[in-house]
């Protein structure tokens, strides 16, 4: 029950709001159930949880079991699980207004009542920021062995300085550095096949390399970007090579620090 079965946990971190950072959470969770891995996918962000909509999960039922909460599996073949505050809500629009007390307490529940059934990798989609929610995560897991924070940024100077308060709240809390993602980074025409740096370049990169870290990834803005994260749930048909080669690339390299440490 819990935590005790699951061998890695990847925490996904973002310093501000609007960055993609469950986009990218969900597509890195995917990747991972691609290249034949058992992996969860935990949505924390409970006053903006997005996840079951991104999945096209919402109106799934979450089951009691002898051992906790069963997740709600995106097919037969139960190779990915997914756990969410938006599948306890009546409606999509329903507000989460809770005191940090109550969202601690639900985070706990999260971590401690969640039938995983020896997972591989756990994903877990934070709110943005560093704030109760955070803490209370990072005293739960420090006592796990294999675990990791991949933290998502756009070009921007402004998204970049969040990001770098981030890295010191991962510091503070002795939660392990796996890398950066920059997302949005230039959008591709798809007739000329130019790339156009709408919201700058070479951010991340910049600071991942000034603040000693691995760096993950550019994601390029793409209008499927987030449509064909409910087809990969489902292992549908869908056309979006470019995209799945770069998060492939990242899950690779992820699973190769995660090994490391």
């Amino acid at each position: 029950m819990g935590l005790e079965d699951v061998k890695n946990i990847i925490v996904v971190l973002s310093g501000k709001g609007g960055v993609g950072k469950s986009s990218v959470a969900a597509h890195l969770a995917l990747s991972l159930r691609d290249l034949n891995f058992k992996t969860g996918l935990l949505d924390v962000d409970l006053c903006g949880p997005s996840i079951p909509y991104m999945l096209n999960m919402e109106g799934k039922d979450v089951h009691q079991c002898s051992s906790g909460w069963v997740p709600v599996y995106t097919d037969k073949s139960q190779s990915f699980a997914v756990m969410s505050i938006g599948f306890l809500l009546n409606d999509r629009n329903d507000a989460v207004i809770w005191r940090g007390p109550k969202k601690n307490a639900m985070i706990k529940q999260f971590l401690t009542d969640v039938h995983w059934q020896n997972l591989d990798y756990l994903v877990i989609d934070m709110p943005p920021g560093t704030s109760d929610e955070h803490i209370t995560l990072a005293e739960c897991i420090k006592n796990k062995s294999n675990v990791g924070a991949v933290l998502v940024t756009t070009p921007q100077m402004i998204a970049i300085s969040d990001v770098l308060r981030e890295i010191t709240f991962c510091k503070k809390a002795s939660l392990p550095i796996i890398g950066i993602v920059e997302n949005m980074s230039g959008f591709v025409c798809p007739n000329c096949k130019e790339c156009s740096a709408i919201f700058s370049q070479g951010g991340g990169k910049s600071l991942a390399d000034n603040a000693k870290l691995p760096f993950l990834g550019s994601i390029p803005l793409d209008p499927k970007f987030g449509l064909c994260i409910a087809s990969r749930s489902t292992k549908e048909n869908f056309e979006n090579s470019e995209i799945l080669s770069i998060f492939q690339t990242v899950a690779e390299k992820v699973i190769s620090h995660m090994k490391i440490n």
